[in-house]
């Protein structure tokens, strides 16, 4: 059981913040054309879609609130889950990463939380999920060095290593990943979590023939 907390001043920041957990052993693929028929399903209702229209979808919102609680700029640091909307609403291609990578996405799609996964083989446990500290950066995938100061990370023994905006270089996913760990970030509560966890799961199993999947919900 992997190691997982909230930050008690963080929590109390933002009360709604909620994070479900799954770790795994995984086979990665590099693609799979029936995963990937599930996204473009997932993705057809931003199509065309007013990102003013998608902003104020709840989970979407939420996160933009927390943002601004923590004193950031929401059109500077989008969530993952705003940005992966934002991409398909300009009619842009989702990225095809691998099969872990791609269910993590069609479970932001789908719940349009922010999500997140990480290869464990990379972390250092215990983890916390709390607010980025004054000066506090990494390398971002496929964005150079980000700032993460003052937006929600994980960190763990090493450091910060994913954010819900930007995820780190080094714990990402590969085609080499063996064990991972997703999360699934709610800014409104637990209210709907545990359904997410169960899909999630059901999608791991079938494209990436995930084994010894152990899950939790921490508010």
């Amino acid at each position: 059981m992997i190691d997982l907390g909230i930050a008690a001043d963080f929590k109390a920041k933002i009360p709604g913040v909620t994070v479900a957990r799954i770790t795994a052993a995984v086979e990665v693929a590099e693609h799979d054309e029936a995963l990937w028929r599930e996204i473009e399903a997932a993705a057809a209702r931003f199509r065309g879609m007013a990102m003013d229209d998608a902003r104020r979808l709840p989970p979407i919102k939420a996160l933009r609130d927390a943002y601004r609680a923590l004193g950031n700029d929401p059109t500077r640091y989008r969530g993952s889950n705003e940005a992966l909307a934002r991409r398909i609403s300009q009619g842009k291609e989702l990225y095809r990463v691998n099969t872990v990578v791609d269910v993590n996405n069609l479970i932001s799609l789908e719940t349009l939380h922010s999500a997140g996964t990480f290869d464990l083989e990379h972390v250092r446990p215990p983890i916390t999920f709390r607010v980025g500290l004054p000066g506090e950066s990494y390398a971002g995938i496929g964005r150079g060095r980000i700032n993460i100061a003052g937006l929600p990370v994980f960190a763990d023994q090493q450091g910060p290593f994913g954010s819900t905006t930007s995820d780190s270089e080094r714990a990402m996913v590969r085609l080499e990943t063996t064990r991972m760990m997703m999360v699934i970030i709610s800014f409104q509560g637990r209210q709907g979590l545990d359904e997410a966890v169960e899909r999630a799961v059901g999608l791991l199993q079938t494209y990436a023939r995930a084994s010894g999947v152990e899950s939790a919900v921490m508010e």
